[in-house]
Formats: C-alpha cells, sequence, structure tokens
C-alpha cells in the first residue's frame, strides 16, 4: 500500500527535516518523497490536526506471556497493543514457560516476525530457567538474535552469576539486563514504603531495596568493565548512583517505566490493585528525582513495563494481588502526560527513539528518501480519554482507565504495514 502523510510535523533531531511541516510519500515500504506539498492521488492520505511524525518507537521491555500463558497474553494480541500504542519495535521479557534460556526459544519468537508491523525484539535469560544459579547459554542467544541477556523481574541475586555474565558477555559485546531488587528488603512488600503505607497500614517496599542491588551491581560492573542496563529504575539514590559511574565511564544506563512518572504512592489509598506495580509507585519527591534523571542524561530510555495479569490474578486483596500493569498503549500518553512541563517533545520523543536504541545497539530509523519507512504517528497535544473498549490486549489490568492523558497515537508505519488507531 502506498501511503501519503500530510502536512505532518517531522521530530528527527540531528537530520534536515526536523521540526518541518512536511508530506512523506511512502511507496512499497520506502519513503519515496519528503516535500513540503506533494500530490498523489493513488496512495492511501493520512491528514490529522497537529499530526506529528517520528522514527518508530522501541519498548524496552514488555511481557507477552506467550509461550505458557496466553491467556493472559499471546503474540497477536501483544503486537496489536504495541502498534496501537505506537510501537515498531518491542524487547521482549523472557519470562514465558518454558523461559526463554536456549537458541530454539529465542528461534520460536523470531519466527513471529515475519510479515509483522511489529519487531519482536527477543531478550535471552541471563540464568538457565531465569533461576540465578547456572549461567544460561549466552552466545547461542545471541548468535540467533537475542538483543540482550535479562532475567526479567526475577532480579540477579548471586553477585558471581552477574560477575561472570558481564566477563563473558564481553568478548562479544552483549549487554546484561537486570532488575534491581533486593527482596530481603522488599520483606513482602505490596507498595511504596513512606507516609501513605504507614497511614492505610500496608507493608511497605523502601528504595534502599533497590539502591542497595544498583550500588552492588556497579562495583561488579567496574570490576569486569562489562556493559549493564538497569531496567524499571525508581529510586532517587539510584540515579544518583548510576550518574556517578557515567562519569567514571563505566558502561552502564538505565530506563524508567512511564507509570513511574505520573503516579504515586497516593493512587494506592484506595486499595485499587491495577496500581499495584513493582517497583513501587513511589511518592512525589521520588518521582522529581527520576524527572531530574532525565533531563540530566542519566536515564536514557522510557518503557512500558508492559505486564499482563487476568482478572483472577489482579481482582484480590493487595497483599495476593500480582504486580504489573498493561501499559504498550498508554506508555507515550502516561509519559508526556508527566513531562511534557518539564521537557521539550524532541526530548520526551527520544526517550522512545535513540535512548533505547542506544541500549541495545540497533539503528533508530533515519527519516530519509530511500530509507525504509518506520515510523510512529502522533498528535501530541491531543487529549484524550483512555477507556476499557479500547484495549487491545487479552488482559485489561490498567490503571489509566477513565484518565485524562496527553498525547494521543494515531498510527505507526513498518515493514511495508500501515496501522491506524
Amino acid at each position: 500500500m502506498d501511503v501519503l502523510i500530510k502536512a505532518a510535523t517531522i521530530i528527527a533531531p540531528k537530520q534536515k527535516h526536523h521540526l518541518k511541516v512536511m508530506d512523506i510519500l511512502i511507496r512499497k515500504g520506502k519513503i519515496k518523497k519528503i516535500a513540503p506539498n506533494i500530490k498523489e492521488d493513488k496512495a492511501r492520505s493520512i491528514q490529522e490536526e497537529g499530526l506529528h511524525v517520528s522514527a518508530g518507537w522501541i519498548d524496552l521491555h514488555a511481557n507477552l506471556q506467550d509461550p505458557g500463558f496466553e491467556h493472559k497474553e499471546d503474540i497477536q494480541s501483544g503486537i496489536k497493543a504495541a502498534s496501537a500504542g505506537g510501537f515498531t519495535k518491542i524487547a521482549v521479557s523472557p519470562l514465558s514457560d518454558p523461559i526463554r534460556d536456549s537458541k530454539s526459544h529465542i528461534e520460536y519468537l523470531r519466527n513471529h516476525n515475519s510479515n509483522q508491523a511489529i519487531d519482536l525484539l527477543p531478550y535471552g535469560s541471563v540464568s538457565k530457567k531465569a533461576e540465578g544459579k547456572e549461567l544460561a547459554e549466552l552466545y547461542d542467544m545471541k548468535s540467533s538474535g537475542a538483543v540482550a541477556f535479562f532475567d526479567g523481574k526475577h532480579s540477579i541475586k548471586n553477585p558471581n552469576l552477574l560477575n561472570r555474565a558481564l566477563l563473558y558477555s564481553k568478548s562479544f559485546d552483549g549487554v546484561i539486563f537486570n532488575f534491581p531488587h533486593t527482596e530481603d528488603l522488599a520483606h513482602n512488600g505490596v507498595m511504596n514504603e513512606g507516609h501513605v503505607s504507614t497511614n492505610i497500614g500496608l507493608k511497605g517496599i523502601p528504595e534502599l531495596a533497590e539502591s542497595l542491588m544498583v550500588a552492588r551491581d556497579l562495583n561488579i560492573l567496574e570490576y569486569t568493565e562489562g556493559k549493564l542496563h538497569f531496567s524499571t529504575i525508581s529510586s532517587a539514590k539510584s540515579v544518583e548512583l548510576i550518574a556517578m559511574a557515567q562519569k567514571q565511564g563505566l558502561k552502564v544506563s538505565c530506563d524508567v517505566a512511564s507509570y513511574s512518572l505520573l503516579l504515586n504512592d497516593s493512587n494506592l489509598e484506595g486499595f485499587d490493585s491495577r496500581f499495584k506495580t513493582l517497583p513501587p509507585l513511589r511518592d512525589s519527591k521520588t518521582i522529581k528525582a527520576l524527572v531530574k534523571g532525565i533531563k540530566s542524561g542519566t536515564i536514557t530510555a522510557i518503557s512500558s513495563d508492559h505486564l499482563p495479569e487476568d482478572i483472577e490474578s489482579k481482582m484480590k486483596e493487595l497483599d495476593h494481588a500480582s504486580f504489573g500493569i498493561i501499559n504498550l498503549q498508554t506508555a507515550f500518553p502516561s509519559a508526556y502526560t508527566a513531562l511534557h512541563k518539564d521537557l521539550d517533545l524532541t526530548q520526551i520523543v527520544q526517550l522512545f527513539t535513540e535512548g533505547p536504541a542506544s541500549v541495545l545497539s540497533i539503528e533508530s530509523n533515519e527519516i530519509k528518501e530511500g530509507n525504509n519507512a518506520c515510523l510512529t504517528l502522533f498528535q501530541p497535544y491531543q487529549e484524550f480519554i483512555f477507556t476499557k473498549d479500547q484495549v487491545k490486549s487479552k488482559s485489561k489490568n490498567s490503571p489509566f482507565f477513565n484518565m485524562p492523558l496527553k498525547g494521543k497515537v494515531v498510527g505507526t508505519v513498518n515493514n511495508g504495514k500501515l496501522t491506524l488507531n
């Protein structure tokens, strides 16, 4: 299908069309022409008020629950949700059943990539079965297409395992991900430890449970000189420690989940399990520190941390409900709603394009004549209400229902396919 995008503001820093209002003609999946006013009768025309276009967005952490938990989400429903959220590439958690810890498991996901509007980027687990005991076959998985190595929400408890993973992955320039969370300090907490948890009588998870592991991991990173990424940080101290390590020249990066920027621990005052997340929603003071970390360049990416859960897993007392939310469709709107007063649009878009691309060492497609069209179309200033009937995921565990959001996704162009909301 030929597509003509009309009068769109291009967000493409370091490129000649940056911030210019242009038409973009796409023919057979490639950008044929970029000009102020293109006339093409045979192409499908897209024209919306306040339309913007950027390189396709990349998500650093989504759980698709396939294979093993397809009743919560399968690959096709996850692809639909990602497309509706403006993503053209999503990095997929290895926490399926079986755990994605071998060459064949990586190939299973890669085999679903053909003829799709979304590129699925598989993580291989760091350890066998993500148990944190024995190193998985990292090189074999890398050769089969794993973009990095990650045990998902199973934090790497064993310092020697992390040490070996960082040393071994250096030989093929691999990057190790870790979710920093010390379970022994979290002591079965369900939310952020602070005034709100004390007032409503819920067990709290201190920021120390995160920053302690960050400090440990950075010491191991300094020793090994490997490459390390911290997934979904949520602590002010973590930002400080990572910033210091980056200044020392260590190869370390980090991302933050979009919900950690817009929601806070006061949302749990109603005991609504849809707001039970891991990392937990922090207080407003910590959120300011996270925003400061983004502005300083310490945090280079925003992720969805998409984790679908069925009704049986979420509609329980908070102590027993599962952690996690669906967020592929709301990742950009929630981030933009939280950040638009502190950062300009270009900076926010880079957190979904160049930032995650640099973490995974993949290309963020240039908007340039002759290139493959990998684009996200959106209306950043458009306000909307996200409702349950708009959900593309199989699960409905979103905290954003009926909440005013800003930054509406129009659609995507990728792999010769156009998807529109």
